[in-house]
């Protein structure tokens, strides 16, 4: 299926030359690969947001409590970054 999409002149260029080291006349398998791993990143993201969401509330108060001191004594430890 054809499509258009709009790209930089950077955008263009560096996906020519990336098809021309790779033996390619087009860039459109450059562009269908990026689609797909875009596609399979963002079900992945979805899918752990959702399993995060669903731990929600599984946590005892105290053991909560614990995790928030040791979140907050790894931020104010100046060695994080």
């Amino acid at each position: 299926m054809r499509t258009t999409i709009e790209l930089t002149r950077t955008q263009r260029a560096r996906l020519v030359r990336l098809a021309a080291e790779r033996g390619e006349k087009g860039f459109s398998r450059i562009i269908q690969a990026a689609i797909d791993r875009y596609l399979s990143e963002e079900s992945d993201r979805l899918e752990r947001a959702a399993k995060g969401r669903a731990t929600l509330g599984t946590l005892s108060e105290e053991d909560a409590e614990h995790y928030r001191d040791v979140m907050r004594a790894t931020r104010d430890d100046r060695r994080w970054r």
